[in-house]
């Protein structure tokens, strides 16, 4: 027998408690500005005058999901907040979190999507989702990633601890058969190429890799600001927009931003790089 009430049914809208919703703005608002706030000041951003919202922080106060400092008067999240977003975490696993996303950029943008993780060999392809279009670029689970040869192997240069990244940096020129002077430039572009990748938080390539293939990948964070994995777009280079502002790049960034707020990343991000700024 099926247990649910009719308002549970597929397709009905559940009736809710309005105090609950009214309330819980003061927790939404605490949660955006990831800081403890006085009363005022909180009862503001959540659209309530202070004597209204008082009684709120009362009862969340005796839940824990809000505590005030006895010093400044400030509230805060309490432990229980702590302890609920904690096991939130725990639940969630990156990789099925982002797969529905992938399939969804790919039908939307017309492009392969793909995600990729570190690996013990470096970023590696764990999951792709091809176009509806029967002309795109295949893409093969587990393929290893270039460091500077692809989108999301700059992501993860750009992120991962240089102990983990200098030995296949070092063993990618070495294949190139760079000479010194190729490998002296190099070395002294790396450091603002990175820098680049970290404050766009966007990766691109064009014809770099594969000639008539470009790419660009955008990366997800954990709540310690750790890379865990990238989505990439790869398409035919005189299909796929590659500006910094473009289409692809403007739903790869707002996929990944929403994945990592999922997965505890409060951080503010930058804005997206203007188109004027597609030749550096």
């Amino acid at each position: 027998m099926d247990d649910r009430s009719p308002a549970d049914a597929p397709g009905r809208t559940s009736r809710g408690i309005q105090s609950i919703e009214v309330g819980g703005q003061l927790l939404l608002a605490l949660s955006h500005h990831g800081r403890p706030m006085p009363l005022k000041d909180l009862a503001r951003e959540a659209g309530m005058a202070p004597a209204k919202a008082h009684p709120y922080l009362v009862s969340f106060g005796k839940l824990g999901l809000i505590e005030q400092d006895p010093a400044s008067g400030h509230y805060g999240l309490g432990p229980l907040a702590l302890q609920l977003g904690l096991i939130s975490l725990q639940q969630f696993d990156p990789v099925r979190l982002a797969t529905p996303v992938i399939e969804e950029l790919a039908q939307t943008l017309g492009h392969t999507m793909a995600i990729a993780v570190w690996g013990n060999r470096g970023p590696t392809i764990v999951r792709v989702a091809p176009p509806p279009s029967p002309v795109h670029v295949a893409m093969r689970h587990g393929t290893v990633m270039s460091l500077t040869g692809t989108a999301s192997g700059w992501l993860f240069a750009a992120w991962r601890p240089w102990h983990e990244v200098a030995p296949l940096l070092a063993a990618e020129r070495a294949a190139a058969g760079d000479g010194a002077a190729e490998r002296a430039r190099f070395d002294a572009e790396l450091p603002a190429r990175l820098a680049a990748v970290r404050e766009r938080r966007l990766a691109r390539v064009v014809d770099l890799s594969l000639p008539g293939v470009s790419a660009l990948a955008a990366p997800v964070f954990d709540e310690q600001q750790r890379l865990l994995l990238s989505l990439t777009g790869i398409g035919p280079t005189p299909a796929f927009d590659t500006a910094w502002d473009g289409a692809v790049a403007t739903a790869l960034r707002c996929a990944a931003q929403a994945l990592s707020r999922r997965l505890g990343d409060a951080s503010a991000w930058p804005p997206l790089p203007h188109a004027a700024a597609a030749a550096r």
